[in-house]
This record gives C-alpha cells, sequence and structure tokens, in this order.
C-alpha cells in the first residue's frame, strides 16, 4: 500500500512539473507581447518537459504568475522569435523584458523583474 502510494505521488509530481499545468494558461506570442507589455512584466518563452523551465517557474512561485508565459510548441512565431535571440536554437527559458533579453536568467533576476 505505502509503495503504491509513493508511485502514485511520484507520478503525480511528474505530471505536474513536465506538463503545462504548472504554468499558467499560454497565449500566442502576438498576445503574449501584448499582454506583457500592457502590465509592465516579463515575457517568458518556454517548452514542457524543460528542466531549466520547470526550475524558474518553481523558484519564482506565486510571483510566477504575473508574467506572461508562451509555450514556443504552441506557436511557430514564438519559436521563431526565441531562435532569432539563441543563435537559431531553441534554448528556453527566454525571457524578454522591455528590450532586453535574457536565455536562461537565474530566478533572482526574473523575480526583480516581477517587482
Amino acid at each position: 500500500m505505502i509503495s503504491a502510494l509513493l508511485l502514485l505521488t511520484a507520478v503525480l509530481a511528474l505530471v505536474v512539473l513536465l506538463t503545462p499545468i504548472a504554468f499558467p494558461r499560454s497565449p500566442g506570442d502576438e498576445q503574449g507581447r501584448a499582454l506583457a507589455e500592457r502590465n509592465g512584466v516579463p515575457l517568458i518563452y518556454w517548452r514542457p518537459g524543460c528542466s531549466f523551465c520547470i526550475r524558474l517557474r518553481l523558484s519564482l512561485g506565486l510571483a510566477g504568475r504575473r508574467a506572461v508565459w508562451v509555450n514556443i510548441r504552441r506557436d511557430p512565431e514564438a519559436a521563431a522569435r526565441v531562435r532569432s535571440v539563441n543563435d537559431g536554437n531553441e534554448t528556453v527559458p527566454t525571457v524578454f523584458v522591455g528590450g532586453e533579453h535574457r536565455t536562461n536568467p537565474s530566478p533572482s533576476w526574473v523575480r526583480e523583474q516581477l517587482i
């Protein structure tokens, strides 16, 4: 019984961490840019299964919900924007704040941008 409970807990943890459940609803690139600009918050490009994205999301905690999260797997324009600033690579998380971008930034830097 205990091993079944542990297995279920592990499976649920993986589901939450490796799927969009841990992330807010993902708008498309155009809508995400507009939302981030209007609200003055970071625009974070991510993709499911990315351990660095998961680390960033979990490190930000509830404050991370204020940022705009765009899934590059759901929007080819978002993937193209990420490639345009990462030497053709779809390296995520890529975070835009105003005209500045950072690839795989420290969670503390992103948190500062949310204040």
